[in-house]
């Protein structure tokens, strides 16, 4: 395992595999990192989400707890997963929303996908194998595997050229 020792925030509960690179600025917490993946500048993984092997995250990505990415996957610059479809900052009563009050919704990207830059992914889907995503694309519904999708909301372009 490569770390850069300057400008990260690695928590004691975070399970980093063989060879895993972690560039500056970073932030992980209660999260796996398979072995030689590479996580870039200014990303941050929450507690209960997985990256598998030989994963790229590029920089400024957001991966929410509930997120299980498998092996094999590239996600682009700036792509923010969301883990809660109904979000809110209280409780009914006024009190704050804390740990423990509301529950995250699981969201799985299956093995060899690519995610382009500025994606958007919405909670509870499930992204299929060797699916391309479109930079900019926001994805609100699970997707087949094989399948190019672009768009906001994402849909379906094509089947992807092997």
């Amino acid at each position: 395992m490569k770390i850069m020792n300057d400008f990260q925030c690695i928590a004691k509960d975070v399970t980093l595999g063989k060879g895993v690179f972690l560039s500056k600025f970073i932030n992980l917490y209660g999260c796996k990192v398979g072995d030689r993946s590479r996580i870039g500048a200014f990303v941050e993984i929450q507690k209960g989400s997985t990256v598998g092997c030989d994963c790229k995250i590029s920089s400024h990505g957001f991966i929410c707890e509930g997120v299980t990415i498998k092996d094999r996957v590239f996600v682009g610059h700036n792509v923010t997963f969301i883990n809660d479809k109904y979000p809110t900052s209280t409780k009914p009563d006024g009190s704050l929303m804390r740990d423990g009050d509301w529950t995250a919704v699981p969201t799985l990207i299956e093995q060899d996908v690519s995610i382009g830059s500025g994606t958007i992914i919405l909670c509870g889907v499930t992204i299929g194998k060797g699916t391309i995503i479109g930079a900019g694309s926001v994805v609100t519904q699970s997707i087949p595997s094989g399948q190019v999708w672009v768009g906001n909301p994402a849909r379906f372009l094509k089947k992807k050229i092997k």
